[in-house]
């Protein structure tokens, strides 16, 4: 029996672990499980699953969750220790699929044991991409990808040598505003954003599609999971989403990872990792699908791959910046605070400040630097949100 943990329990990719799991419960002991303010939820699937405890990332949420449990013999948790705590507890694989930056402490903690880590939460990547993979290394632990994108090209790589990559291709919907007049993007509503046209995902992943700012993320966390430079890394529009990445080899080779559009498919390639077993998605009728598309995405459309390009060629600590600030102009869409092209620019005036006046170029980077990185990128975020109010 393998005992698992998931952090982000509560979430899309956290139910859809929680579903391949129940399919087959004689083959895991759940650990802990994680979640912010749904808490009918994270109680309901620790009883379910007989977790040993459950946290929920909300201190104020403590007692009610504590009254969900009573009686069940599970300990509640609040917190941020307490995830960390529950991330460190000996389970052999822990999904890691909170939202933001919140994700990467806790999956350090996982890495620092040795475990294995399933990584949903590419922020962690993006922001200490290369700390992540030295502790790896350094104390035994494994990471596994469970972007699509990611698991993608982690599965064409398997058995070959990446010395001889010429290219990767990852894909993108092109989110809701693919097909939209470009005068007409800087009136979207968050209603409007909040709707994908291919995968069902939680507002803020589902507004990242949208801007592309998910995909900004996924280019960075590509440089930094497989060590390739960001010139090979390219970024084509596939409105099918039905190829999540493709790998080009010094042959011409290109090698297709094609699938549904079901995140159960790259969650249970890294939960049964290395084998690979039946997984309850659709199969593709390649005769009935007929054709496939693709096509260049837009500089102006969507002017978050060029802040995310800057970024890699930056290095350092910018990746830091670049979430925080991504993550501060999102709260400020959904409040009504900004318009929705305004993300982008918050998030260039945010990286022009930091890398200009204050000083990150020779910056070192640890996890304190990080955290104290992502802190300020806030605060100026939001003073750049103000300055457009």
């Amino acid at each position: 029996m393998r005992r698992v943990t998931i952090l982000g329990a509560t979430g899309s990719i956290g139910q859809n672990t929680i579903d391949l799991i129940v399919r087959d419960p004689e083959r895991y002991e759940v650990v802990a499980l994680t979640g912010a303010r749904n808490l009918d939820r994270l109680a309901a699937d620790a009883v379910r699953l007989r977790a040993k405890v459950a946290v929920t990332s909300d201190d104020d949420s403590y007692l009610p969750l504590k009254e969900r449990l009573a009686g069940t013999g599970i300990e509640a948790a609040a917190g941020a220790a307490a995830l960390s705590e529950a991330a460190a507890r000996p389970a052999e694989w822990v999904m890691s699929a909170i939202v933001g930056a919140a994700g990467l402490v806790p999956g350090i903690e996982v890495l620092r044991r040795g475990g294995t880590l399933a990584l949903a939460n590419k922020e962690t990547m993006v922001t200490a991409g290369p700390l992540v993979m030295a502790l790896a290394r350094e104390r035994g632990g494994t990471v596994l990808p469970v972007d699509s994108e990611h698991s993608a090209i982690f599965q064409a790589l398997v058995g070959e040598d990446v010395s001889q990559v010429e290219r990767i291709i990852i894909t993108a919907s092109g989110g809701a505003f693919r097909d939209w007049p470009l005068e007409k993007i800087a009136g979207a509503t968050l209603a409007e954003a909040s709707s994908h046209p291919n995968w069902a995902m939680g507002q803020r992943i589902t507004i990242d599609s949208a801007s592309m700012f998910n995909k900004g993320l996924e280019l960075i966390e590509t440089k930094e999971f497989f060590g390739v430079p960001p010139e090979k890394i390219e970024v084509i529009i596939h409105p099918e989403s039905l190829i999540h990445a493709m790998v080009g080899f010094a042959d011409g080779a290109l090698m297709a990872h094609v699938g549904p559009p079901d995140m159960r498919h790259a969650i249970g390639y890294a939960l049964h990792w290395p084998e690979r077993r039946p997984l309850p998605v659709a199969r593709l009728d390649l005769a009935k699908i007929g054709a496939m598309t693709f096509r260049t995405p837009e500089a102006a459309r969507y002017p978050a791959l060029a802040l995310a390009r800057r970024v890699m060629e930056q290095g350092g600590l910018m990746g830091a910046v670049f979430n925080a600030a991504k993550e501060r102009a999102l709260d400020g869409f959904i409040a009504g605070e900004i318009g929705f092209l305004e993300m982008a620019e918050v998030v260039e005036q945010v990286l022009d400040t930091m890398w200009s006046r204050d000083g990150l170029q020779n910056a070192e980077l640890s996890l304190n630097t990080v955290l104290q990185t992502d802190a300020l990128a806030r605060i100026r975020a939001a003073e750049a949100i103000n300055r457009m109010k």
